[in-house]
């Protein structure tokens, strides 16, 4: 984006595969429009890859900041990436932290840093957090229209980044510090996380009151103050999954809701074991399952902190459990390349755990037609029930309690699917 409005660029990166790809103007991840976008700008001498920094106006850091085992950030690559343009910053740069981060982090540990140079952040540097709001799939789209939130060490500092992102940025850009520009950024994704964990133990409760919870949250939703997300077998992504633990770890004893509900969240692929488990106890010997999905959302390739990736390794850890998987966006155990009809041949269960778009038709006659058990189970509402059960499979919906109604399996009304619910787009 800075390269085509008016900048020359230098990628920095560690991974030479990354590099090589840039340096030959092609991408290392799927995007739309990004492609032709790289292939001008480094055709056009705009954008060039390196392993090291090298001397500029502007240092933009945006390396990954992982949660720790014990829940905590995991900083070590914004050290290093700060460290690594030491020898390049003079006086007048402007130095710009993206990855989202807990709160204090531009102000204490990069400005730290940067003062071993003897030059002083906001006076002879001027230092900024500037998160991005991009959802894949649109980011070059979201990059130009989305708001910006900049926050600045210092007011200059502010309107300096605000002036270089203007050069692209059409939407709404919105100057504070920078403590609380980082807070904004985790409580964006923690608000969705905590109403993504309402969902999800709604979907529990609705289950042991043999009611259907998508009926209740597509009701509930009518009214015009509420708006419950969906639930499913779990919430994974780089940001979602990962942003409220950094909000816990400043602030233990007060982010309480906060925590309770990233752990209920985490514990959604344990309940679907504990689901499958018992539609399958008639099973005797190795029950085989296929399953639809392992990215962390639908129709993109990430499967960064999937919980279905989590939930194949309780199952295979759980014993008696085959798994096999179907995901033309991802590569996990030769899952893009085969075929769903063939996978399902011989399973006792078929569960869709993505909502790819792929999945929305499929032939069930033919699936029950290779099935050795005639059991399906649907993570995401995707499927209409009556249909499913019309090709002579047994439909199940995490969260519709249906098996515990009086008028026993079959029992209740089948609520077409829909993906319009309160949808939770990184979910």
């Amino acid at each position: 984006m800075f390269a085509a409005n008016g900048h020359f660029v230098v990628g920095v990166d560690v991974c030479d595969r990354i590099l090589d790809a840039l340096g030959r103007g092609e991408t290392s991840i799927s995007e739309p429009g990004l492609g032709e976008a790289v292939r001008w700008a480094v055709s056009e001498g705009r954008l060039i890859a390196k392993k090291e920094p090298e001397p500029a106006d502007a240092y933009i850091i945006c390396v990954p900041t992982p949660v720790k085992p014990d829940h905590s950030a995991d900083l070590n690559y914004i050290e290093r990436a700060v460290r690594s343009i030491l020898p390049c910053v003079r006086k007048g740069n402007m130095v710009i932290l993206e990855s989202t981060s807990p709160p204090g982090t531009t102000r204490d540990l990069v400005c730290g840093i940067l003062r071993e140079t003897g030059l002083i952040p906001g006076k002879d540097l001027y230092v900024a957090y500037c998160p991005e709001r991009v959802l894949p799939g649109r980011i070059l789209t979201e990059l130009v229209h989305n708001s910006r939130v900049i926050g600045g060490i210092n007011n200059e500092s502010a309107l300096r980044v605000l002036e270089l992102y203007s050069c692209f940025v059409r939407g709404e850009m919105y100057i504070t510090d920078s403590v609380t520009a980082e807070m904004c950024k985790l409580v964006e994704n923690t608000y969705r996380d905590v109403n993504i964990a309402l969902a999800a133990e709604l979907a529990m409760i609705c289950e042991k009151l043999g009611i259907n919870a998508w009926e209740v949250i597509r009701y509930a939703n009518k009214h015009p103050r509420v708006n419950i997300h969906q639930p499913g077998p779990g919430v994974g992504g780089h940001c979602i999954a990962v942003d409220p633990w950094f909000i816990v770890q400043k602030q233990p004893k007060t982010a309480r809701m906060i925590e309770l509900a990233r752990r209920i969240n985490d514990s959604m692929p344990r309940y679907v074991l504990e689901r499958i488990k018992s539609l399958l106890k008639d099973i005797d010997g190795t029950r085989r399952i296929c399953v639809l999905g392992v990215t962390y959302k639908p129709d993109v390739g990430d499967t960064r902190e999937s919980p279905v990736i989590r939930l194949i390794s309780m199952l295979r850890a759980e014993g008696g459990y085959s798994v096999i998987a179907v995901d033309r966006h991802a590569d996990y155990e030769g899952s893009r390349d085969r075929d769903l009809y063939e996978a399902v041949r011989g399973c006792h269960l078929l569960l869709l755990a993505v909502n790819h778009r792929e999945f929305e038709r499929v032939d069930f006659r033919k699936i029950r037609e290779r099935m050795a058990y005639p059991c399906v189970l649907d993570t995401r509402n995707f499927w209409r029930a009556e249909e499913v059960e019309a090709a002579g499979l047994s439909y199940h919906l995490l969260g519709w309690g249906k098996e515990t109604d009086e008028e026993g399996p079959g029992g209740g009304v089948p609520v077409p699917a829909g993906r319009g619910i309160g949808c939770a787009e990184d979910r």
